[in-house]
C-alpha cells in the first residue's frame, strides 16, 4: 500500500506547485503592469520636453496675467476721470489673476470719456438748432437766416425793419434793440363801411335833384 500511493501523492504535489505558480505569475504580472504604467508617467514627467512645455504654458500664463492687468489699466484710463478709480481697477486686475479683469468688466461704466464729450456736442447743436427763430420760411419751408427781412423764395415778410436803422426786429419787440427806436406797427386799412356810404350818395343825390328842379322853375319864368 505504502508503494502504491507514492506516485499519487507525487501527482498532487506537481499540481500543487503547478497552481502556486499560476497564482504568482497572476499576482506578478499586474504588478508589472502597474510598475511599468508609473515608470512611464514618471519618466514623461521628467522628462526634458514635458519641462521645456510647463516652462512656456506658465510663462504664457504670467504674460497673459500681465497683458490683462495692462488693459485693465488703459480701459479705466478711457472710461474714468479719476485716478482713484483706475488705481483700484488696475489693482484689482493686477492682484486678483484672470478674476480681478472679469470683475472689472461687469462694473465698468458703460460709456468712455470720449463718448460721453460727443454726446454732449451733438445735445448742445440740437439745442442750438431748436434755440434758433424762424429758421425757416412758415410758408414755403426754405431755409432763412435770422436776418432776413423777406424770404428769397416766396417774398414772404418774416421781420419788420426798424424805421431808424432798418434792423429786422422781431413780431414780438416793441422797441428796437439797436437804436432804442420804438417798433412802429403799420396801421391795417379800415374796411369800407357800407352804409355810410350809401347814406352819403342818398343825401348827394337828394340835395341835387332840388337843385335841378330850381334850375329848371327859374328858366321857365
Amino acid at each position: 500500500m505504502p508503494a502504491r500511493t507514492l506516485p499519487g501523492r507525487r501527482r498532487r504535489l506537481r499540481v500543487c506547485s503547478r497552481a502556486r505558480g499560476a497564482s504568482r505569475f497572476r499576482v506578478i504580472v499586474p504588478s508589472l503592469i502597474a510598475a511599468s504604467a508609473f515608470g512611464s508617467v514618471h519618466g514623461l514627467l521628467h522628462s526634458t520636453a514635458f519641462v521645456v512645455a510647463r516652462s512656456l504654458v506658465l510663462l504664457l500664463a504670467v504674460v497673459f496675467w500681465l497683458a490683462l492687468a495692462h488693459w485693465v489699466y488703459r480701459d479705466a484710463r478711457r472710461r474714468m476721470d479719476d485716478w482713484w478709480l483706475v488705481g483700484t481697477a488696475t489693482a484689482l486686475g493686477a492682484l486678483v489673476p484672470y478674476l480681478g479683469p472679469v470683475i472689472y468688466m461687469l462694473f465698468r461704466p458703460p460709456e468712455t470719456l470720449e463718448d460721453i464729450h460727443t454726446r454732449e456736442i451733438e445735445v448742445r447743436s440740437l439745442e442750438e438748432q431748436l434755440e434758433r427763430h424762424e429758421a425757416h420760411c412758415p410758408v414755403c419751408r426754405a431755409e432763412v437766416d435770422v436776418a432776413f427781412l423777406v424770404c428769397p423764395v416766396c417774398t414772404t415778410q418774416l421781420k419788420q425793419p426798424c424805421v431808424r436803422c432798418e434792423a429786422a426786429l422781431d413780431r414780438l419787440w416793441q422797441v428796437c434793440p439797436y437804436c432804442a427806436t420804438p417798433v412802429v406797427t403799420a396801421a391795417e386799412p379800415a374796411a369800407p363801411d357800407l352804409d355810410a356810404a350809401l347814406i352819403a350818395e342818398i343825401t348827394t343825390n337828394g340835395n341835387g335833384k332840388p337843385k335841378r328842379k330850381r334850375a329848371a322853375t327859374q328858366r321857365a319864368r
